[in-house]
Parts: C-alpha cells; sequence; structure tokens
C-alpha cells in the first residue's frame, strides 16, 4: 500500500506583507503544495495587513489567517484599532491572535507602550478564547512576566521564532505555549537554537519561515517563502536523529491542535 507524503505546515508566513509576494502569490502557494507544505497561516502585523492576511486566507483553502499588532507598531494603537482588531479577528478563517509581543532590540515603540499594548492585546485575544502568536525579541523576562501576569495559559499559542534557551523553552511549556523552529537552526553557528530542538520533545515543537524573513540554507540571501518550511523540519530530523516524516506529522499535528483546524 502507497504512503502518503508527509504534510508539513509553515506556521508563520507574511503573505500580505506590502509589495512582497503580490507579482507571484499563486506561484508561491503552488511551490509551497509541491514541496509538501498543505498548510499555512499568514500572520497581519497592523490593521492594513490583517485584513490582507484574512483575504488571502479566505480565497485559498489550506491558508488560515492571524491577526494582530506587532511591537514595532505599538506607539500607533489607539482604542479604535484595538475595536477594529477585534471585528477582523472574528472574521472567518482567523485561527489565531498575533503576533504581539515585545521588540526591545530594534524598540520601533518605547518600550512602555510595547508592555501595555502587549497587555491590550492578551486581553482581547482572551475574550475572543483565541490562542496567542508571540513576538519576543530581547525581551523573554519581560515576556514572560507578562504571559504570566495576564495569565496567558488561559488561550495558551505559539512562541513565534523562539530565541531563548531551553530553560526558557520550558517555561512557555508550561504556560500552554508551543514552541515554534524558523529556518535560522539550518544556520550553523545557531547553537542555541539546535540546542532547544535537541532538548525539547518533539510534542512541543512547532515548524514556520517567517517569510520573507529568515530565509534558511541553501537559499539564504534570497526571498524566503513557504516551500522552504521543509528545509526547517529536515533539520529538526537531523538534530533529533528521527525520520523527516515524524517530524513532519507530528509539528502539523500539533500546528492543527494550537489553531484547532480539523485533520
Amino acid at each position: 500500500m502507497a504512503h502518503a507524503s508527509p504534510i508539513l505546515f509553515d506556521t508563520h508566513a507574511h503573505l500580505g506583507l506590502e509589495h512582497t509576494y503580490d507579482v507571484d502569490l499563486e506561484e508561491v502557494i503552488r511551490r509551497a503544495h509541491a514541496a509538501g507544505v498543505r498548510y499555512i497561516a499568514t500572520v497581519g502585523i497592523d490593521v492594513a495587513e490583517s485584513r490582507k492576511a484574512i483575504e488571502i486566507a479566505q480565497s485559498h483553502e489550506d491558508v488560515f489567517a492571524v491577526v494582530g499588532v506587532h511591537p514595532h507598531e505599538a506607539k500607533s494603537v489607539t482604542g479604535k484599532t484595538l475595536e477594529t482588531m477585534e471585528r477582523l479577528a472574528r472574521r472567518e478563517k482567523v485561527v489565531a491572535y498575533g503576533e504581539i509581543g515585545l521588540d526591545f532590540y530594534r524598540n520601533r515603540s518605547p518600550k512602555a507602550t510595547q508592555m501595555t499594548v502587549f497587555r491590550e492585546q492578551i486581553q482581547l485575544a482572551k475574550s475572543l478564547r483565541l490562542p496567542i502568536v508571540i513576538h519576543d525579541r530581547e525581551a523573554h523576562a519581560e515576556t514572560l512576566k507578562i504571559l504570566k501576569e495576564e495569565k496567558a495559559q488561559d488561550v495558551g499559542g505559539i512562541l513565534h521564532c523562539f530565541s531563548g534557551d531551553v530553560r526558557m523553552a520550558w517555561e512557555c511549556i508550561t504556560l500552554g505555549f508551543f514552541i515554534s523552529i524558523p529556518g535560522t537552526v539550518t544556520f550553523k553557528n545557531a547553537r542555541i537554537i539546535q540546542e532547544v530542538v535537541c532538548e525539547i520533545p518533539l510534542d512541543y515543537l512547532l515548524t514556520e519561515t517567517d517569510c520573507p524573513f529568515l530565509t534558511p540554507v541553501p537559499h539564504r540571501g534570497e526571498r524566503n517563502e513557504p516551500a522552504y518550511v521543509r528545509y526547517t523540519a529536515e533539520t529538526i530530523a537531523r538534530l533529533k536523529a528521527i525520520s523527516f516524516e515524524t517530524v513532519a506529522e507530528a509539528t502539523t499535528r500539533n500546528a492543527q491542535t494550537v489553531f484547532r483546524i480539523a485533520p
């Protein structure tokens, strides 16, 4: 009896990012399917991109939308922004709220503002009963503190593009979060994320591209796209000394669980 080929899930793409895939979106999705990537979650970073994510999801069967306001945009968030986000988050095919969180690396919005808006959006996601997708860059302690204080475990979610260590990964897992592994795991010097992959059980791992950013080896320097999530899955398999099929099956099942998508 022939076995079906493994199905992959790119849990974090930015297909609606301004002008990035305007010309060849259909080809990008076709290439993803050809590479075994059946499911894609396309993620908003502000109101406009969240709308675009919903549009793309509603016109492609196996694409889903995640809506939210990125910490870079926190300074422009008003009560009206949050009302709009609440309406968008109720639309069909929206499976999570994000990406939200803290970015103390670029600091494009003041830290205090980022923290306030992060809390407000966690509360909003909880009221909508949606899992949350977290952006955490150089803000590990503050991110964990806010997740605990706001009882984010009530909805759980994903630590997107995980950049913490093994100890932090376990803390996030105890709060009901999955650890999402980006293409950086394929980089030779990415020891910390590789250690996380080795130490954390497959039951808690997801795969993502964060495309068009963080393109994995062997395509570094090119625009990233969902098809390349395969390199991440292959690297996880190699690091864990298990089959690619096992990784694909488990990470896709985990994504279906967190996003509440029926297999």
